[in-house]
């Protein structure tokens, strides 16, 4: 699979590459005073900045598995280990989680851990793993 590339505004360059660069611990790519490309898990993600952006308070929701999932988000899916580590991490920094790590339709089709934060920017962010990633798109 190739990777994607998203590319995403920012009001504050500085503190939502800090948050990338050292919460996240995505490495940085090529750069320029606007904008700066992430290696996001094997993913291109941009950040570029927009000083007269607007940071929304993002109250769009939907309810999934008795949890109220923000929208819009993004992420990716990572291996089951990985997933423990990041998540394992992100504790330790201590994120403040919109849905705190916990597994999702367990002993069901597609039964998954989940979790969601905001970056700095407000942006709802989700890393997920499947316990069988055969069953990623499985119904």
């Amino acid at each position: 699979m190739n990777p994607f590339h998203l590319a995403i505004p920012v009001k504050n360059l500085s503190v939502a590459r800090t948050f990338y660069k050292e919460i996240l611990e995505c490495s940085e790519g090529r750069t320029s005073k606007e904008w700066v490309d992430f290696d996001f898990f094997g993913h291109q993600l941009v950040l570029h900045e927009n000083p007269d952006l607007s940071i929304s308070n993002r109250s769009s929701s939907n309810e999934v598995d008795g949890h109220n999932v923000p929208i819009p988000h993004f992420g990716v899916v990572l291996d089951w280990e990985d997933w423990i580590k990041l998540s394992e991490r992100l504790k330790a920094k201590q994120i403040n989680f919109i849905i705190a790590p916990y597994i999702r339709f367990e002993g069901k089709i597609g039964e998954q851990a989940t979790m969601f934060f905001l970056d700095p920017e407000n942006n709802a962010l989700e890393f997920k793993a499947f316990k069988n990633i055969d069953q990623l798109f499985a119904k």
